[in-house]
């Protein structure tokens, strides 16, 4: 396993981060099996776990804690808040007064005392990005955070943010989440770059695509990965966007054969391979999803593999567009672009 520096925070973390939306309700997951997981990752090298209070409604939140008591101090551990907890008009946002209140509930169900990372999951257009990191400010100075961190912001929304921490001295975000794959690569326009000049650590999700890039998705196959089953519309090839990824895949599966390489080791080596990644988020269901994911640990593609992808998926590209998480909300509310 590699470490690498987690932005400017001098903290190490593993290539591979351990994401845990596939435990509890989401991923059928059992106690027993996320124990065996995170104990299987952790002896693998991986340091880093990342989960959300939004995952299974918290479980597991609660999932992650029961399997890390006793050794807390080995684990960087970071979850998310922002996204809605319930029906609650105000249980959901990057308010002050939900912030407050969804850490404290995340500490109770993770059963610490600090998170080492706090991300908003996503950008909230209701609320200031003054009122957001003063609240944030004020939870790492009270120890209850070490860090804080945005997930999946459209990149003016990164620039803003840091801009409103230098003028009203407040702190900055250290990190930023964004969808991250050969299918979906968007972000190196526009993300990455701003990353890269605010010196933020990098934690991509979904590098398989939400499992088109695992090996199982192929031509003349039927479909079998788990978010095929809650997701169907992902995986309907008479839309448009879905037969372009499978064309996609079938070069790539080439490419990775030539090279003597899994589907998923080609995929998780290529968004390692960006300089501005820090980390990428493998969110195994099983110990066998973990295994093939963690066989990608200490691959590096050549040059010669990584533009033969170029050549097949170009720079900057996304393949399924309107799967964005950042795209600005006027361009999805017409009441929002008209007067």
């Amino acid at each position: 396993m590699h470490y690498r520096i987690l932005g400017r925070t001098g903290v190490q973390v593993s290539s591979l981060a351990l994401g845990a939306m596939n435990f509890g309700q989401i991923g059928r997951t059992t106690q027993e099996e996320v124990t065996a997981l995170v104990d299987a990752a952790l002896g693998a090298g991986i340091n880093f776990i990342d989960t959300a209070d939004v995952y299974s409604g918290g479980e597991s939140e609660e999932m992650v804690g029961r399997a890390i008591a006793g050794r807390r101090d080995d684990i960087v551990l970071a979850t998310k808040a922002s996204l809605p907890m319930g029906d609650g008009r105000n249980h959901r946002g990057g308010s002050r007064r939900w912030l407050v209140t969804a850490v404290e509930n995340s500490l109770r169900r993770l059963g610490v005392d600090h998170i080492d990372l706090y991300q908003i999951h996503r950008w909230d257009p209701t609320t200031s990005d003054e009122e957001t990191l003063s609240a944030l400010t004020d939870l790492q100075r009270a120890g209850k955070i070490r860090y804080f961190g945005s997930s999946t912001y459209p990149a003016h929304r990164i620039v803003q943010a840091q801009w409103a921490a230098r003028d009203h001295h407040l702190g900055r975000y250290v990190t930023e989440q964004p969808g991250y794959s050969i299918l979906q690569r968007g972000v190196e326009a526009h993300v990455l770059p701003v990353t890269e000049e605010y010196g933020l650590g990098v934690l991509v999700w979904s590098p398989l695509a939400s499992g088109w890039l695992s090996g199982a998705v192929r031509e003349g196959r039927e479909i079998t990965t788990s978010r095929s089953t809650f997701m169907p519309q992902r995986f309907d090839l008479s839309i448009p966007s879905n037969r372009a990824r499978l064309d996609a895949v079938e070069q790539l599966a080439r490419v990775a054969d030539e090279a003597g390489l899994t589907m998923i080791q080609l995929a998780l080596g290529f968004v390692k391979a960006h300089p501005a990644v820090t980390s990428a988020i493998i969110g195994p269901r099983t110990l066998e999803h973990l295994h093939s994911q963690l066989a990608a640990a200490d691959t590096v593609l050549s040059t010669d593999v990584l533009d033969a992808i170029d050549s097949i998926v170009p720079p900057g590209t996304d393949l399924a567009p309107h799967e964005k998480f950042d795209t600005p909300p006027a361009l999805l509310d017409p009441s929002l672009r008209r007067r």
